[in-house]
């Protein structure tokens, strides 16, 4: 801690870390806290690595769809090991402790993690449609040069869009509790210990978040409504079938994705609801899409199947 005194006025103590509190009201349960999250961490990274590793070694899943599932595995794998690991060491009550660059590092990473698969949620979407709307040009339109400039995009934006905010208030004096009433390094309560007025900060957060979800849902919604009407006026049951086939998995991984976004975001805002709750809410959002990808991808997907067999 570095102490200040200006003139006029007391003693402020500027914190040079922070201290995670995680769950304070459900410490007596600390250890079976560490063996859930321990389990979490570890069916998530392997799952996700299961689907990273199928695919580069079979040939036959080297195809845009799965090109991109690669990648969304990618995203779960990064997920948890930017925010579990941490949570780990604070439940084992071994140091609960975080360095300043390494709260907003923590914030920063899974802030672009989040960005990422909110946009490759939508070109996946977009191969979907493409295969489904337009399939004997599908080649042409997903080819490997467009597959490839795209996931370089939405990496692009993932890493840009959260920096400025980030390092803007990474730069806030914090004088008050340096105390995260949280399991990790969230934005908006490190951001309630900062001194002075954030208001600005917080605008600007709030205004690269509406951008990031504004875009892409209705991206998304345009292409399954195209999806959908196409799928209805098949003649046949075995092409709609065949054509519910191609996307179902990813439809289940967005209704997932967004619903659990929706309940957590009305789940904050309950006010009957303690501060632990809020906390085990937020936590859904951190933890679900990751956990659940492999296992949606495993269990809907014949060709995921069959290579694991292999």
């Amino acid at each position: 801690m570095l102490r200040l005194q200006p003139m006029g006025r007391t003693n402020v103590t500027l914190h040079s870390e922070f201290i995670i509190m995680g769950l304070p009201g459900l410490q007596e349960h600390n250890s079976a806290l560490f063996i859930f999250f321990l389990i979490l961490l570890l069916a998530t990274f392997l799952g996700n690595l299961l689907i990273m590793v199928l695919i580069s070694l079979d040939h036959r899943l080297h195809t845009p769809m799965y090109f991109f599932l690669w990648n969304l595995a990618v995203l779960g794998v990064l997920t948890v090991v930017t925010l579990l690991p941490k949570l780990l060491v604070v439940l084992s009550s071994h140091d609960k402790t975080i360095s300043f660059s390494g709260c907003f590092a923590q914030i920063y990473f899974f802030t672009t993690f989040a960005v990422v698969e909110v946009f490759l949620l939508a070109v996946m979407a977009y191969d979907r449609y493409v295969a489904i709307v337009k399939p004997l040009h599908y080649n042409n339109i997903m080819s490997s040069k467009v597959c490839i400039t795209m996931m370089s995009s939405v990496w692009f934006m993932g890493f840009i869009i959260p920096l400025t905010s980030v390092v803007l208030a990474s730069t806030l004096p914090f004088c008050s509790s340096n105390l995260i009433l949280h399991i990790v390094c969230d934005y908006p309560t490190v951001m309630s210990l900062a001194c002075g007025d954030v208001t600005a900060q917080l605008n600007l957060a709030l205004s690269l978040a509406m951008v990031v979800v504004y875009i892409p849902v209705p991206f998304v919604l345009w292409s399954y409504f195209r999806i959908v009407w196409l799928v209805v006026k098949m003649k046949t049951v075995e092409s709609r079938k065949k054509a519910f086939s191609m996307c179902s998995s990813h439809i289940v991984l967005v209704f997932l994705y967004y619903a659990s976004g929706t309940l957590v975001y009305i789940g904050l805002r309950v006010k009957s609801i303690p501060p632990d709750g809020h906390i085990v809410i937020g936590a859904v959002y951190y933890f679900l899409t990751p956990l659940v990808n492999p296992i949606i991808y495993s269990l809907r997907n014949e060709n995921i199947k069959a290579a694991a067999h292999r």
